[in-house]
């Protein structure tokens, strides 16, 4: 779909800088990004690092209380750090309030045995080591599906091209989405538009990218984007909440994500990290209401998708093929 045509928003400082002689250079208008989310839509929102039931209530509560829109949740530990009950309370909790709940797949490689991403080099990263690995990531899309999940965190691209296939061959509900992790995030139209094929349908890119290269893969691609404004400190600790109404304007369909540096890793969570993760829950509902009254303020908090809004809309895919039959 293609975006809504819209006034410029007014940068910051941009009035003040003007009246002294310093004014912001005009936006060029092939810079906007032709793409929108189904609904018309050219921005969401997603708060991070939700680790279970009782930091989803957080996130709720306090959501509510400072009127912060919430299209997605997501969680980073991953479904097998969850109990079917937990699981199951989280989907209970988003659903009635038409919030999409996004779990992080299985088993990777910075938790494997393998010493490799130990090493200077980082390794495979993340990538899930083997037959074993991409089964347990398998699993836990299967019973995530099971217990109501509907959105699921990939990061690796045999796992994803994976569950692509799983989906379409019915082995997952057609509505299942797949979001591609901050920590596998490409950094060219190339590397966007390859994922975007193998199934994912929404990509993380990483909170370094330029806006130049935002409008570069928005030539190449058109599935959403998730960016943090903040980023974790393990993802550069960027906070570019000034550049918001740009990064909308050129990488939209845009997920805003309410990431928080400064804070302590909280992944695997377990209850000896429960203080941490409920305090950071609740502070990244605060930063996303810094970030809602600074577009506010610049004129450019329009455009916002509607509330349970969560699908991609149609993208292009990788022909999906045949399964072999037994034997061959």
């Amino acid at each position: 779909m293609t975006a809504p045509s819209a006034p410029a928003p007014r940068r910051p400082g941009a009035e003040a800088l003007a009246a002294i002689g310093h004014p912001a250079p005009a936006a060029d208008p092939a810079d906007t990004s032709p793409h929108a989310f189904p609904d018309g839509g050219t921005w969401r929102t997603e708060i991070p690092s939700v680790e279970g039931p009782e930091a989803l209530a957080v996130v709720l509560e306090e959501s509510a209380r400072l009127d912060v829109p919430v299209h997605r949740i997501s969680q980073g530990s991953g479904v097998w750090m969850l109990t079917d009950a937990e699981i199951t309370e989280m989907v209970k909790s988003c659903a009635e309030r038409d919030i999409e709940l996004c779990l992080f797949t299985g088993p990777r490689g910075t938790w494997d045995i393998g010493a490799g991403t130990r090493t200077d080099s980082g390794g495979a990263g993340l990538r899930a080591r083997g037959h074993d690995a991409l089964a347990g990531c398998v699993e836990d899309a299967c019973r995530a599906t099971a217990l109501g999940v509907r959105c699921l965190l990939v990061a690796d691209e045999g796992v994803l091209w994976t569950l692509h296939r799983l989906r379409t061959a019915g082995h997952l509900p057609a509505d299942t989405t797949f979001k591609l992790s901050a920590l596998t995030g490409p950094v060219n139209p190339a590397s966007f538009t390859v994922y975007e094929r193998l199934g994912a349908d929404s990509v993380n890119v990483p909170s370094d990218l330029t806006l130049e290269h935002l409008t570069e893969i928005r030539l190449a691609a058109r599935a959403p984007m998730d960016m943090y404004v903040e980023a974790p400190d393990d993802l550069g600790g960027y906070v570019r909440m000034y550049e918001v109404a740009e990064l909308i304007r050129r990488g939209a369909p845009l997920y805003l994500k309410f990431g928080l540096s400064r804070s302590p890793g909280i992944y695997p969570y377990g209850a000896q990290l429960r203080d941490t993760a409920l305090a950071t829950a609740r502070e990244r509902v605060r930063r996303g209401r810094l970030v809602l009254d600074l577009l506010a303020r610049h004129g450019a908090d329009g455009g916002m998708s509607p509330l349970g809004s969560r699908l991609p809309g149609e993208l292009p895919r990788f022909p999906v093929p045949a399964t072999a039959p037994e034997g061959d």
